[in-house]
């Protein structure tokens, strides 16, 4: 019978534990996980809705000149790019998207301080001085990755 005193204990004394399993569990894992997160790759997504009337060639030169970043700033690592592709009308316009994944150039794991770097670069102010007079709106959302 369940309002039995002596079932009603034991299961107060597993219920109690229960939690008191989960506390040290996340007290032995949280290191671990953030190790993972201090290892973790820093990504920089940046979206571009561009003017009405630029061209699909000067679209595919400010790609160019994006892509060629990679080239240009040590601390980027990886660098992809694509169009939309939305089958929902969500998109606001934005149809040129950029990942950018970045490491520190004193430790050897990805990190956010490499974004310092990359901001101010010359090769970057020279993008965008390139890239403003057709940017309409640019959408830009950095991140640490999880998994």
């Amino acid at each position: 019978m369940i309002d039995s005193p002596s079932r009603f204990a034991k299961g107060f004394r597993m219920k109690s534990i229960h939690p008191l399993i989960a506390l040290a569990l996340m007290i032995l894992l949280a290191p671990s996980v953030r190790g993972d997160e201090a290892s973790a790759p820093f990504r920089h997504f940046v979206s571009f809705q561009f003017k009405d009337g630029t061209s699909d060639e000067k679209k595919e030169e400010l790609v160019k000149a994006f892509l060629q970043l990679k080239n240009e700033i040590d601390v980027v690592v990886d660098l992809e790019w694509g169009t939309t592709d939305n089958i929902e009308p969500l998109n606001d316009g934005f149809t040129h998207s950029f990942l950018v994944s970045f490491k520190d150039k004193v430790v050897s794991f990805k990190d956010k301080a490499s974004l310092a770097t990359y901001l101010p670069h010359p090769a970057h102010e020279a993008f965008v001085a390139k890239l403003k007079p057709h940017l309409e709106k640019v959408y830009v959302f950095d991140y640490t990755a999880g998994k």
